[in-house]
């Protein structure tokens, strides 16, 4: 399918690796990345807070400014922000239970639940070959488009979230990088072509093992119609975005978050969260959920 997709200044990141930070906070647990774009970063453990210095383009424009994230309430929802915690990176949250693997994705030979040597979980193990079945999470990528000062939503044609209210999002592709992906999606439910602009949030759901990443983006074209899994797809301004037809919680922290946002007049944040789903609840239920480990850019 066509893609229309244009990243800022895309080409001329370069970060250079850079070394834990072990003094930070002591719930904090930083390990070695390598990066492949040029930036320093420096902490303040005194304010509990990471300070990322700003990244910079060979052009000499910034394609991300100075951010500093803090941390939030594990029980403060996109309502209540204001009290922090330290993030805790061992801590594991329930999850949905895996659908059994029972026969190899390789030979088709039968495959057994066990532990595989070295592992502290069950995987589906084939007893013919012996290769190991994993499950990981998957990538959910969507972009949070604005056009004359207003949001586009679609309204899904499939479910689950039937007749519900989205960002134009969906799975990443084989072969892409998130930003494509999430344009890829936004031309497949609202045949709407866009330019991403930045990063806006990074949603964990640990409980059904998705992950999303959402993009600002802006339209290059004015023209919007349903792609064939919508009903619809319109603009709505902040004030009338339908918070009760969403489909899912993570459209409705992801939106929350964005008027939040607009009302403190601070456009360019980025958030990350967990999203701690009830054991139990449904899609549908998008209220039944607790926001953890928030940090957003200031």
């Amino acid at each position: 399918m066509l893609r229309a997709f244009q990243l800022v200044d895309s080409s001329s990141i370069q970060l250079q690796r850079w070394k834990p930070l072990t003094s930070l906070v002591s719930s904090i647990s930083i390990t070695n990345r390598s990066f492949s774009s040029s930036t320093s970063c420096c902490c303040s453990s005194s304010r509990g807070s990471i300070l990322f210095s700003q990244i910079s383009s060979s052009r000499g424009n910034s394609l991300f400014r100075s951010f500093r994230i803090s941390s939030i309430s594990s029980q403060s929802s996109v309502d209540d922000v204001s009290s922090s915690k330290s993030f805790s990176s061992t801590t594991l949250q329930p999850t949905a239970e895996l659908p059994k693997v029972s026969f190899c994705q390789w030979c088709g030979a039968a495959a057994k639940q066990a532990i595989p040597d070295g592992d502290d979980k069950i995987r589906s193990i084939c007893t013919a070959c012996d290769k190991v079945a994993y499950q990981n999470p998957k990538m959910v990528v969507g972009c949070l488009v604005e056009h004359d000062n207003m949001i586009l939503l679609c309204k899904r044609k499939i479910q689950p979230g039937y007749g519900l209210w989205c960002l134009p999002s969906g799975y990443m592709e084989m072969g892409e990088s998130a930003a494509d992906g999430a344009a890829r999606e936004t031309l497949e439910e609202a045949c709407a072509e866009v330019k991403i602009l930045s990063p806006f949030a990074h949603l964990d759901i640990p409980y059904i093992g998705n992950s999303y990443i959402f993009f600002r983006a802006k339209m290059t074209s004015s023209e919007i119609s349903p792609g064939p899994e919508s009903l619809d797809c319109r603009f709505f301004p902040p004030s009338d975005i339908p918070f009760d037809s969403l489909a899912f919680s993570s459209m409705f922290v992801a939106l929350k978050l964005y008027v939040e946002d607009l009302k403190a007049g601070q456009t360019t944040k980025f958030h990350y969260c967990t999203i701690n789903k009830r054991p139990g609840s449904s899609a549908s239920d998008i209220h039944a959920y607790t926001l953890v480990d928030h940090f957003r850019s200031q």
